[in-house]
């Protein structure tokens, strides 16, 4: 008896697969079309900071740079040739000191022949003093005509006048030898000896030799443009800027590598015309160097303080968002939901905003968060956070930091 056997067609095994790949799909597309689950959206949290006014001392930056305050030609007076080189270039030197020695026997000549020739102009007087000496008696008894006494009497003015003109000869042969020797007129930094030994110099074409710099007091030098001086001029004016007593600024220095020159300076000169040049207004301060820090040319910052803002607001820099038009905060009411306030800003200040217009006292402003708010969104003001502890504080926890001016800002001659 033959066992019985089952056998599958392959169509029905293709058919069973297709339907379960189709049952698959059906369960992937009912998953996906599942609604997610949406978190339950929570008040935005911020910061917010109230509107005080204060009197703000305000700074201003300028790019300087400084200047001796007394910068001499050393120059060849007399022509000749220059013998020798007495000081060390780029040293200091000082009133008095010898610089350089000119070949001086040319003129240790010159000044013996003008004793020569005051010698022979003096004997001459002399001579012309005994005649008339004898002339005038016997012209009073008439034993000699008034001719004679006039020729007596010319000729002793005469040789008087030439005893003066030889006198002037030796004098200037005498400035002519003391100028073989050049001497230093000031305390200061010497230049490089812009001739050598052996040269022959003259009093102008190649009579400089070297420069003198005195370095104490220094003057630094810095513009004012035309717009920022009147555009300071117009908020003195209104009131929104103060300048001090007397212009009585002081002025700072800030050295290439960020360090502050330790002496303080005041201006001292302020150009009465614009340069026609640039279009700029020339300011000078002036700072005791006693120790030779700084020297001439040096590019340094400015930084000029005395001014103050009164009744100035303050809000933090990240405070102010900028829109299509103009410039805007988030205020917040007190129902703790925020209202977009357009405001005028101001310069910086450090890391704060000067705001000119469209906030007023005791109104709060939202400082951090405010790129989330939207308009009548309910806030969750929180605290601020706390400022991360400065590094290397000194001693007893406490950190001292300085606020940064506004930089390129002008101040001073704007009355």
């Amino acid at each position: 008896m033959k066992s019985a056997s089952l056998s599958i067609s392959p169509s029905r095994v293709r058919s069973t697969r297709a339907c379960l790949v189709l049952a698959a799909l059906a369960l992937c597309l009912t998953a996906c079309h599942k609604a997610p689950t949406l978190p339950t959206a929570g008040p935005i949290e911020v910061t917010v900071m109230p509107v005080k006014q204060a009197d703000t001392p305000v700074d201003f930056e300028f790019t300087a740079q400084t200047q001796s305050s007394r910068e001499v030609e050393i120059r060849a007076r007399v022509d000749g040739f220059l013998d020798k080189r007495l000081y060390t270039e780029g040293q200091m030197v000082h009133t008095g000191q010898t610089l350089f020695l000119m070949d001086s026997k040319p003129f240790d000549a010159a000044l013996q022949t003008a004793k020569g020739q005051l010698a022979q102009q003096q004997a001459r007087l002399t001579v012309a003093k005994a005649n008339l000496a004898r002339v005038i008696p016997l012209a009073a008894q008439n034993a000699l005509s008034q001719k004679d006494l006039d020729d007596a009497t010319g000729n002793e003015k005469q040789a008087a006048a030439a005893v003066i003109a030889a006198q002037g000869q030796v004098q200037t042969a005498q400035l002519n030898l003391s100028y073989t020797t050049i001497k230093s007129p000031l305390n200061g930094l010497s230049s490089f000896a812009r001739q050598q030994d052996g040269s022959f110099v003259t009093a102008s074409a190649s009579g400089l030799l070297t420069y003198i710099y005195q370095l104490d007091p220094m003057w630094v030098n810095f513009s004012i443009s035309e717009n920022e001086l009147l555009r300071y001029r117009d908020e003195v004016e209104k009131g929104h800027l103060r300048f001090p007593a007397n212009n009585d600024f002081e002025v700072t220095l800030i050295m290439a590598d960020g360090s502050e020159f330790p002496n303080h300076g005041h201006i001292n000169f302020m150009n009465p015309a614009f340069s026609t040049e640039t279009g700029t207004f020339l300011v000078r301060a002036s700072f005791a160097n006693a120790q030779g820090t700084l020297r001439p040319g040096q590019f340094v910052k400015a930084r000029v303080s005395g001014a103050s803002r009164p009744n100035a607001i303050l809000v933090p820099q990240r405070s102010v968002l900028q829109g299509a038009k103009s410039h805007f905060v988030w205020v917040v009411d007190n129902d703790s939901k925020a209202h977009q306030r357009v405001v005028e800003v101001g310069e910086w200040h450090g890391d704060d905003w000067f705001i000119t217009q469209g906030l007023q006292p005791g109104e709060r402003v939202v400082v951090d968060g405010a790129i989330r708010v939207a308009a009548d969104v309910p806030l969750k003001i929180v605290a601020a956070p706390a400022a991360p502890a400065a590094l290397n504080a000194p001693a007893g926890g406490k950190s001292s930091s300085k606020e940064s001016p506004p930089a390129a800002t002008a101040t001073t001659a704007a009355q």
